[in-house]
């Protein structure tokens, strides 16, 4: 992996000094592959908000980049997660 295929880390994170990074996410050898401070937090709620800000996001990039309305490509992400909650394509 080189330099140019690693994401920036966000200037409040920098500015920060007890920031931490709690997750990173890989596509090798055609699978995802994650690293993850699953101890961050008491309740696993938490992580739960954080997949909500998360697929937010997404869809506000998808809306940015690719031309498609915020509220359709949340709905997407929503329908494909609940999928993937009740029949996983991969263990």
């Amino acid at each position: 992996m080189s330099l140019r295929d690693e994401l920036l880390i966000p200037e409040p994170a920098k500015r920060d000094p007890t920031s931490i990074e709690i997750m990173r996410v890989w596509i090798a050898d055609d699978n995802q592959h994650f690293t993850l401070r699953g101890d961050i937090w008491d309740d696993p709620a938490a992580w739960g908000l954080l997949l909500a800000d998360l697929a937010r996001n997404l869809a506000t990039s998808y809306c940015q980049d690719a031309a498609i309305p915020a509220e359709e490509a949340l709905a997407r992400i929503k329908d494909a997660f609940t999928v993937e909650l009740e029949n996983p394509t991969d263990t």
